[in-house]
C-alpha cells in the first residue's frame, strides 16, 4: 500500500457503495411491498434454511441484531395483519424458539426478490458502478 490511508480509503468507497445500493433496496421494497431490506432479509434467510425455518438466535446472528430486536421484528412479521412468519418453541427444548415462513410469508418474498434483483442489476450496472466495485475490491485483497 502507498499510504497509510489507501487501505481505508478503498474500504470506504466499498461502504458507499453499499450503502447507496442498500438505500435504494430500502426504499423500492417499502414502497412496493411495505417491507424493511432487513425484513426482506429475514424472509431470504428463513425461505432459504431446511424445513423453511430456523432457531430466532440463528436468525439473529444473520440479521446481525439484538437478540430483542430480532423478536420485535419477527414478532411483527408474525402479526395478523402481515402473517409472513410465525413462531413455536422447540419439542425438545422449550427455551428454543423457531420461526417459520408462512405461504403468504413465502409469496412475499419471491415477489420482494424480483424486485430486488432489478434493484440491484440497475444499480450495479449504471455508471460502471460494478466494474467499480470490483477494482475496489481486487485492491483491498491485494
Amino acid at each position: 500500500m502507498q499510504n497509510n490511508n489507501e487501505r481505508l480509503d478503498l474500504w470506504l468507497a466499498v461502504s458507499q457503495i453499499h450503502s447507496s445500493v442498500n438505500d435504494k433496496l430500502e426504499q423500492a421494497l417499502l414502497k412496493q411491498y411495505d417491507i424493511s431490506l432487513k425484513e426482506f432479509c429475514v424472509l431470504k434467510f428463513v425461505s432459504s434454511s431446511p424445513c423453511k425455518e430456523l432457531r430466532l438466535q440463528q436468525l439473529q446472528e444473520l440479521v446481525g441484531l439484538s437478540q430483542s430486536a430480532t423478536s420485535r421484528l419477527v414478532d411483527r412479521m408474525g402479526a395478523p395483519s402481515v402473517g409472513a412468519l410465525e413462531r413455536h418453541t422447540c419439542a425438545d427444548d422449550r427455551r428454543g424458539i423457531y420461526t417459520r415462513i408462512t405461504e403468504s410469508g413465502e409469496h412475499k418474498y419471491q415477489q420482494a426478490l424480483e424486485t430486488v434483483n432489478q434493484v440491484l442489476n440497475a444499480e450495479l450496472n449504471s455508471d460502471g458502478i460494478l466494474t467499480e466495485l470490483e477494482i475496489l475490491v481486487q485492491k483491498l485483497l491485494k
